[in-house]
Protein backbone atom coordinates (compact mmCIF):
# COMPACT_ATOMS: atom_id res chain seq x y z
CA UNK A 1 0.00 0.00 0.00
CA UNK A 2 1.41 3.47 -0.75
CA UNK A 3 0.49 6.11 1.26
CA UNK A 4 -3.45 5.03 2.22
CA UNK A 5 -4.20 4.34 -1.04
CA UNK A 6 -5.73 0.71 -1.92
CA UNK A 7 -3.41 -2.06 -3.70
CA UNK A 8 -6.95 -1.97 -6.35
CA UNK A 9 -5.55 1.44 -7.38
CA UNK A 10 -1.12 0.59 -7.55
CA UNK A 11 -1.50 -2.82 -8.79
CA UNK A 12 -2.83 -2.91 -12.17
CA UNK A 13 -0.22 0.16 -13.01
CA UNK A 14 2.42 -1.60 -11.66
CA UNK A 15 1.98 -4.93 -13.19
CA UNK A 16 0.79 -3.18 -16.75
CA UNK A 17 4.50 -4.20 -17.94
CA UNK A 18 5.60 -5.72 -14.33
CA UNK A 19 5.53 -9.52 -12.66
CA UNK A 20 3.46 -12.05 -14.65
CA UNK A 21 1.22 -13.81 -12.32
CA UNK A 22 0.05 -17.74 -12.51
CA UNK A 23 -2.87 -19.44 -10.29
CA UNK A 24 -3.89 -22.96 -9.25
CA UNK A 25 -7.08 -23.33 -7.44
CA UNK A 26 -7.77 -26.23 -5.12
CA UNK A 27 -10.06 -28.99 -5.46
CA UNK A 28 -12.35 -29.14 -2.21
CA UNK A 29 -15.97 -29.81 -3.75
CA UNK A 30 -18.42 -26.89 -3.02
CA UNK A 31 -16.18 -25.16 -1.09
CA UNK A 32 -14.97 -24.31 -4.23
CA UNK A 33 -16.87 -21.72 -5.17
CA UNK A 34 -15.15 -19.61 -3.05
CA UNK A 35 -12.66 -19.41 -5.87
CA UNK A 36 -15.04 -17.08 -7.38
CA UNK A 37 -13.47 -14.19 -5.43
CA UNK A 38 -9.89 -14.99 -6.63
CA UNK A 39 -11.55 -14.95 -10.14
CA UNK A 40 -12.65 -11.27 -9.29
CA UNK A 41 -10.16 -9.73 -7.43
CA UNK A 42 -7.84 -10.59 -10.40
CA UNK A 43 -10.08 -9.43 -12.52
CA UNK A 44 -10.89 -5.82 -10.30
CA UNK A 45 -6.96 -5.54 -10.39
CA UNK A 46 -6.90 -6.02 -14.30
CA UNK A 47 -4.61 -8.92 -13.77
CA UNK A 48 -4.94 -11.36 -16.75
CA UNK A 49 -2.69 -14.77 -15.68
CA UNK A 50 -0.05 -15.96 -17.79
CA UNK A 51 -1.24 -19.87 -17.11
CA UNK A 52 -4.16 -21.76 -14.56
CA UNK A 53 -3.94 -25.15 -12.80
CA UNK A 54 -6.51 -26.06 -11.14
CA UNK A 55 -7.53 -29.75 -9.42
CA UNK A 56 -10.98 -31.33 -9.24
CA UNK A 57 -13.55 -28.00 -8.61
CA UNK A 58 -10.32 -26.03 -8.74
CA UNK A 59 -9.97 -27.53 -12.60
CA UNK A 60 -13.88 -26.33 -13.19
CA UNK A 61 -13.32 -22.86 -11.63
CA UNK A 62 -10.11 -21.98 -13.60
CA UNK A 63 -11.81 -23.45 -17.14
CA UNK A 64 -14.03 -20.84 -16.81
CA UNK A 65 -11.39 -18.75 -16.70
CA UNK A 66 -9.05 -19.61 -19.19
CA UNK A 67 -12.36 -19.33 -21.47
CA UNK A 68 -12.65 -15.93 -20.56
CA UNK A 69 -15.36 -15.39 -18.19
CA UNK A 70 -15.23 -13.04 -15.80
CA UNK A 71 -15.45 -13.56 -11.83
CA UNK A 72 -18.77 -11.99 -11.91
CA UNK A 73 -20.44 -14.15 -14.74
CA UNK A 74 -19.08 -17.48 -13.19
CA UNK A 75 -20.91 -15.70 -9.69
CA UNK A 76 -24.01 -15.26 -11.82
CA UNK A 77 -24.03 -18.87 -13.32
CA UNK A 78 -23.10 -20.73 -10.65
CA UNK A 79 -26.05 -19.34 -8.21
CA UNK A 80 -28.27 -19.86 -10.97
CA UNK A 81 -26.99 -23.43 -11.84
CA UNK A 82 -25.41 -24.99 -8.95
CA UNK A 83 -26.69 -23.02 -6.03
CA UNK A 84 -30.25 -23.13 -7.33
CA UNK A 85 -32.47 -26.21 -5.92
CA UNK A 86 -34.81 -26.48 -8.82
CA UNK A 87 -31.95 -26.70 -10.97
CA UNK A 88 -29.97 -29.27 -9.25
CA UNK A 89 -32.55 -31.56 -8.62
CA UNK A 90 -33.57 -31.55 -12.31
CA UNK A 91 -30.39 -32.06 -13.72
CA UNK A 92 -30.08 -35.16 -11.37
CA UNK A 93 -33.25 -36.18 -12.43
CA UNK A 94 -32.48 -36.20 -15.97
CA UNK A 95 -29.29 -37.86 -15.32
CA UNK A 96 -30.20 -40.23 -12.76
CA UNK A 97 -29.32 -43.99 -14.44
CA UNK A 98 -31.81 -45.80 -15.85
CA UNK A 99 -31.96 -48.75 -12.71
CA UNK A 100 -31.11 -46.08 -10.12
CA UNK A 101 -34.39 -46.09 -7.27
CA UNK A 102 -33.26 -43.08 -5.29
CA UNK A 103 -29.99 -41.08 -4.75
CA UNK A 104 -26.68 -43.46 -4.72
CA UNK A 105 -23.46 -41.99 -4.12
CA UNK A 106 -20.82 -43.44 -7.18
CA UNK A 107 -23.99 -43.63 -10.17
CA UNK A 108 -23.43 -40.29 -11.86
CA UNK A 109 -21.55 -40.36 -14.78
CA UNK A 110 -19.73 -37.24 -14.10
CA UNK A 111 -18.96 -36.20 -17.87
CA UNK A 112 -22.69 -36.62 -18.46
CA UNK A 113 -23.17 -33.53 -15.62
CA UNK A 114 -20.83 -31.56 -16.85
CA UNK A 115 -21.72 -31.55 -20.81
CA UNK A 116 -25.19 -30.97 -19.14
CA UNK A 117 -24.16 -28.30 -16.46
CA UNK A 118 -21.13 -26.08 -17.93
CA UNK A 119 -21.55 -22.92 -19.09
CA UNK A 120 -21.41 -22.80 -22.93
CA UNK A 121 -18.81 -20.10 -22.78
CA UNK A 122 -16.35 -23.59 -21.78
CA UNK A 123 -15.52 -24.94 -24.87
CA UNK A 124 -15.22 -28.76 -25.62
CA UNK A 125 -11.52 -28.56 -25.99
CA UNK A 126 -8.63 -26.82 -24.34
CA UNK A 127 -7.69 -25.61 -28.00
CA UNK A 128 -10.68 -23.11 -27.39
CA UNK A 129 -9.02 -21.18 -24.63
CA UNK A 130 -7.49 -18.30 -24.24
CA UNK A 131 -5.46 -19.00 -21.24
CA UNK A 132 -3.38 -22.11 -20.86
CA UNK A 133 -4.95 -24.46 -18.43
CA UNK A 134 -3.50 -27.48 -16.43
CA UNK A 135 -5.72 -30.06 -15.38
CA UNK A 136 -4.53 -32.47 -12.98
CA UNK A 137 -6.26 -35.70 -12.45
CA UNK A 138 -5.12 -39.21 -10.80
CA UNK A 139 -4.16 -42.29 -12.90
CA UNK A 140 -6.20 -44.67 -10.24
CA UNK A 141 -3.79 -48.09 -10.79
CA UNK A 142 -0.65 -45.80 -11.95
CA UNK A 143 -0.91 -44.86 -8.39
CA UNK A 144 0.27 -41.06 -10.17
CA UNK A 145 -0.68 -37.87 -11.26
CA UNK A 146 -1.45 -36.89 -14.58
CA UNK A 147 -1.93 -33.14 -16.14
CA UNK A 148 -3.70 -32.46 -19.10
CA UNK A 149 -3.31 -29.72 -21.18
CA UNK A 150 -4.73 -30.54 -24.36
CA UNK A 151 -7.51 -32.82 -26.07
CA UNK A 152 -10.96 -33.24 -24.62
CA UNK A 153 -11.29 -30.36 -22.00
CA UNK A 154 -14.79 -31.86 -20.49
CA UNK A 155 -13.74 -34.95 -20.11
CA UNK A 156 -10.28 -34.06 -18.31
CA UNK A 157 -12.26 -32.00 -16.10
CA UNK A 158 -14.71 -35.01 -15.46
CA UNK A 159 -11.75 -36.92 -14.65
CA UNK A 160 -10.25 -34.20 -11.99
CA UNK A 161 -13.53 -33.92 -10.11
CA UNK A 162 -14.18 -37.59 -10.13
CA UNK A 163 -14.80 -37.81 -6.48
CA UNK A 164 -14.32 -41.44 -5.00
CA UNK A 165 -17.44 -42.76 -4.02
CA UNK A 166 -19.70 -40.25 -5.22
CA UNK A 167 -18.61 -40.26 -9.08
CA UNK A 168 -18.08 -42.36 -11.38
CA UNK A 169 -14.18 -42.74 -12.05
CA UNK A 170 -13.47 -41.73 -15.85
CA UNK A 171 -11.81 -44.23 -18.28
CA UNK A 172 -9.14 -41.70 -20.72
CA UNK A 173 -6.78 -43.38 -22.96
CA UNK A 174 -7.19 -46.46 -21.64
CA UNK A 175 -6.54 -45.66 -18.21
CA UNK A 176 -9.13 -45.31 -15.56
CA UNK A 177 -8.93 -41.80 -13.97
CA UNK A 178 -9.79 -39.83 -10.37
CA UNK A 179 -10.12 -37.08 -8.47
CA UNK A 180 -7.03 -34.71 -9.16
CA UNK A 181 -7.16 -33.86 -6.06
CA UNK A 182 -6.38 -37.56 -4.29
CA UNK A 183 -2.69 -36.88 -5.12
CA UNK A 184 -2.62 -33.06 -6.00
CA UNK A 185 -4.89 -30.96 -3.83
CA UNK A 186 -3.41 -27.59 -4.87
CA UNK A 187 -1.18 -28.00 -8.15
CA UNK A 188 0.60 -24.68 -7.81
CA UNK A 189 4.22 -26.38 -8.54
CA UNK A 190 3.05 -26.88 -12.13
CA UNK A 191 2.99 -22.84 -12.31
CA UNK A 192 6.62 -21.89 -10.49
CA UNK A 193 8.52 -21.76 -13.86
CA UNK A 194 5.85 -20.32 -15.86
CA UNK A 195 5.28 -17.07 -13.96
CA UNK A 196 7.00 -14.60 -11.84
CA UNK A 197 4.09 -14.31 -8.76
CA UNK A 198 2.08 -17.98 -8.42
CA UNK A 199 -1.37 -17.58 -6.06
CA UNK A 200 -2.41 -21.23 -4.55
CA UNK A 201 -5.62 -21.53 -3.25
CA UNK A 202 -6.51 -24.68 -0.74
CA UNK A 203 -9.67 -25.21 -0.22
CA UNK A 204 -9.70 -28.84 0.87
CA UNK A 205 -10.56 -27.81 4.92
CA UNK A 206 -10.66 -29.86 7.72
CA UNK A 207 -13.47 -32.00 9.63
CA UNK A 208 -15.44 -29.66 11.36
CA UNK A 209 -16.53 -29.54 15.10
CA UNK A 210 -16.23 -29.49 18.86
CA UNK A 211 -13.92 -32.13 19.24
CA UNK A 212 -16.66 -34.83 20.62
CA UNK A 213 -19.22 -35.22 18.06
CA UNK A 214 -18.37 -39.05 16.65
CA UNK A 215 -18.65 -38.52 13.02
CA UNK A 216 -21.20 -40.65 10.32
CA UNK A 217 -20.09 -42.88 7.67
CA UNK A 218 -20.03 -40.24 5.49
CA UNK A 219 -18.35 -37.61 7.57
CA UNK A 220 -15.68 -40.36 8.07
CA UNK A 221 -15.36 -40.99 4.26
CA UNK A 222 -14.96 -36.97 3.64
CA UNK A 223 -12.96 -35.80 6.68
CA UNK A 224 -10.61 -38.76 5.75
CA UNK A 225 -9.89 -37.53 2.73
CA UNK A 226 -9.48 -34.21 3.60
CA UNK A 227 -7.09 -34.94 6.15
CA UNK A 228 -4.89 -36.93 3.92
CA UNK A 229 -5.43 -33.68 0.98
CA UNK A 230 -3.88 -31.89 3.72
CA UNK A 231 -0.86 -33.51 4.69
CA UNK A 232 0.05 -34.07 1.15
CA UNK A 233 -0.54 -29.87 0.97
CA UNK A 234 2.24 -29.33 3.98
CA UNK A 235 4.50 -31.74 2.50
CA UNK A 236 4.37 -29.53 -0.74
CA UNK A 237 4.60 -26.56 1.42
CA UNK A 238 7.56 -27.32 3.23
CA UNK A 239 9.24 -28.31 -0.10
CA UNK A 240 8.43 -25.61 -2.39
CA UNK A 241 5.84 -22.82 -1.54
CA UNK A 242 4.16 -20.37 -4.29
CA UNK A 243 4.74 -17.17 -3.67
CA UNK A 244 0.87 -16.54 -2.47
CA UNK A 245 -0.82 -19.15 -0.89
CA UNK A 246 -4.53 -18.39 0.58
CA UNK A 247 -7.40 -20.71 2.27
CA UNK A 248 -10.69 -19.29 2.40
CA UNK A 249 -12.33 -20.18 5.73
CA UNK A 250 -14.94 -22.39 4.29
CA UNK A 251 -14.37 -25.70 6.10
CA UNK A 252 -17.31 -26.65 7.92
CA UNK A 253 -19.18 -26.75 3.82
CA UNK A 254 -19.04 -30.20 2.89
CA UNK A 255 -18.29 -31.47 -0.48
CA UNK A 256 -21.15 -31.69 -1.51
CA UNK A 257 -23.09 -28.07 -0.14
CA UNK A 258 -23.30 -26.31 -3.53
CA UNK A 259 -27.40 -25.44 -2.39
CA UNK A 260 -25.27 -23.34 0.40
CA UNK A 261 -23.61 -21.31 -2.37
CA UNK A 262 -24.25 -18.33 -1.17
CA UNK A 263 -23.11 -19.01 2.62
CA UNK A 264 -19.89 -19.95 0.93
CA UNK A 265 -19.89 -16.65 -0.60
CA UNK A 266 -20.57 -14.93 1.88
CA UNK A 267 -18.19 -16.58 4.08
CA UNK A 268 -15.04 -16.84 1.79
CA UNK A 269 -15.86 -12.59 0.94
CA UNK A 270 -12.62 -11.52 3.00
CA UNK A 271 -10.20 -13.82 0.83
CA UNK A 272 -10.60 -10.95 -1.86
CA UNK A 273 -8.94 -8.29 0.28
CA UNK A 274 -6.32 -10.49 1.33
CA UNK A 275 -5.62 -11.83 -2.21
CA UNK A 276 -5.05 -7.75 -3.24
CA UNK A 277 -2.80 -6.87 -0.13
CA UNK A 278 -0.81 -10.27 -1.03
CA UNK A 279 -0.45 -9.13 -4.32
CA UNK A 280 0.84 -5.74 -3.67
CA UNK A 281 3.16 -7.17 -1.28
CA UNK A 282 4.93 -9.25 -3.97
CA UNK A 283 4.85 -6.45 -6.83
CA UNK A 284 6.43 -4.19 -4.24
CA UNK A 285 9.06 -6.75 -3.23
CA UNK A 286 10.08 -7.06 -6.96
CA UNK A 287 10.32 -3.52 -7.21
Amino acid sequence: MVDGVEPAEVIPEATASGPSVAVAFGGGGARGLSHIHIIEALDELGIRPVAIGGSSIGAIMGAGMAAGMTGAEIRDYALASVGNKTAVANMIWSLRPASMRGFKLGQFNLERVLRTFLPPEIPEDFSGLQIPLKVTTTDYYGQSEVVIEDGDLVEALAASSAIPAVFMPVRMHGRVMIDGGIINPVPYEHLMDLADIVIGVDVVGAPDGDGTHMPNRMESLFGSGQLMMQTAIALKLRLQAPHIFLCPPVGRIGVMDFLKARDILAMSAGVKDELKFALDAAISARS
